[in-house]
């Protein structure tokens, strides 16, 4: 509680001497809101002006391709430019994108202001401002403290968002009101704009750098390529596993599946994302005991399990059932996963590093929802939940095969154990 009261003077601009690291998660918890009710509103939007299943995921792979492209460039440009200025671009582009989208229904121009704008059609937290959020926290962070950090930055954002998906239902109260549900959408995507401009007066409070730190970047990256380019792999099929239910496709799928309402799905959105809250402190407090590596592998597996089932679930209830427990563990890697790269790499690499694993995460889960989309249309709906699944299992198994023995420098504290850079390799520390 003591928490967000901070964070909304910090909003207000009453607090002068804000520090970077409250700006960012008072930021995060601002965009996490838009995220919630933005993820379950734009299917539904889409589908009010009149495009199908195989329309919807087109949109959302054009999305997630244009948060790649934007992720990308924040990599490249992250070392010549300012951070803070960085993040006032995308505040400015989340303000347009909210500003735009409920002004156009043309297929070819939806999808481009997908691909330009910050509409986030996926459960994860994506886009240009992650990896300059993430390398903000790490570069204050002390190592023992880098995961809990994580975890609370993911926890505000997963709260934020579980509000937001409550929000979603306004449309539906409006609608009683007399008010046509289109209108009142496009009302909620304006509402969105405003939240990219607080995000902007947010940004503003962070301290500029000195001009001497910006005119000599280091490297993109160093001796910390080869571990970045292998986890990059990794978490790429991870990615492409998740495009199969990114949140606005699996709104869709409960939708169609289960005749499931607007109310309805904000309300189990809402117990989704706070289920998911609540597991990244957990994550963090397993990590501290059995390794970033084993909490992220073996907390995957068993909702991997439920989302196979889910999608033979004769009922409503039994479905919504095992796709909450999937919410309790499938993001408990999200935490663990940004600290273990921020952990592997040097510090002046961990702005490139953030970034060059989030864009092929970015690129795979692109591709999916156009498949998945397809796949909504076919005989047996579930199918983009049995393939999610499937995939996400085989990319447990060979993180935990490649990366077991690669410690972050707290375990390697805590548990000395050669590691396979101790046996030969690079190993580069933060």
């Amino acid at each position: 509680m003591q928490f967000w009261l901070t964070a909304f003077r910090t909003i207000r601009l009453e607090d002068k001497d804000a520090s970077p690291r409250r700006v960012i998660y008072a930021a995060r918890a601002l965009r996490g809101f838009g995220d919630g009710f933005a993820i379950i509103l734009v299917p539904v939007y889409l589908s009010e002006i009149g495009y199908g299943p195989a329309a919807i995921g087109f949109i959302a792979t054009c999305a997630l391709l244009g948060s790649a492209t934007t992720t990308l460039a924040v990599g490249v440009l992250g070392r010549r430019h300012e951070l803070r200025t960085l993040l006032l671009l995308g505040a400015a582009a989340m303000a347009a994108t909210g500003l735009v989208v409920p002004a156009v229904e043309a297929l070819a121009i939806v999808a481009v202001v997908a691909f330009v704008g910050t509409i986030n059609p996926s459960g994860s937290d994506i886009g240009m401002l992650v990896p300059l959020e993430h390398a903000s926290l790490a570069r204050d962070a002390a190592p023992e403290q880098r995961t809990r950090t994580f975890a609370r930055y993911s926890l505000i954002g997963a709260t934020a968002t579980a509000a937001g998906s409550l929000a979603a239902a306004v449309p539906q109260f409006m609608s009683g009101l007399g008010i046509e549900p289109v209108s009142a959408i496009r009302g909620m995507f304006l509402f969105y704009a405003l939240l990219g401009v607080a995000m902007a007066a947010l940004y503003a409070r962070i301290p500029r750098r000195p001009p001497e730190q910006v005119k000599s970047p280091p490297p993109v990256l160093g001796k910390s390529r080869g571990i970045v380019i292998k986890l990059a792999a990794l978490f790429s099929v991870d990615a492409f596993a998740g495009g199969f239910v990114v949140q606005s496709l699996l709104a869709l799928w409960l939708f169609e599946r289960f005749d499931l309402s607007l109310a309805q799905a904000s309300l189990f959105f809402f117990w989704s994302n706070v289920l998911t809250a609540f597991s990244y402190p957990v994550a963090a407090w397993l990590a501290q005991r059995v390794g970033l590596v084993n909490t992220m592998v073996f907390t995957h597996l068993p909702s991997s399990l439920c989302l196979i089932a889910a999608a033979f679930a004769p009922d409503l209830a039994t479905a919504l059932t095992l796709l909450l427990v999937r919410s309790a563990l499938s993001q408990m890697d999200v935490p663990t996963r940004t600290s273990y790269v921020m952990a592997v790499v040097t510090k002046e690499e961990q702005p490139a590093a953030a970034s060059f694993t989030a864009v092929p995460r970015t690129l795979a889960s692109s591709v999916s929802p156009t498949f998945a989309g397809m796949l909504l249309a076919s005989g047996f709906a579930g199918l983009p939940l049995i393939v999610c699944g499937a995939l996400k299992i085989a990319y447990d198994l060979a993180l935990l095969y490649s990366f077991r023995h690669i410690r972050p420098p707290e375990e390697q504290a805590a548990a000395p154990a050669r590691s396979s850079y101790d046996r030969g390799g690079d190993y580069p520390g933060p």
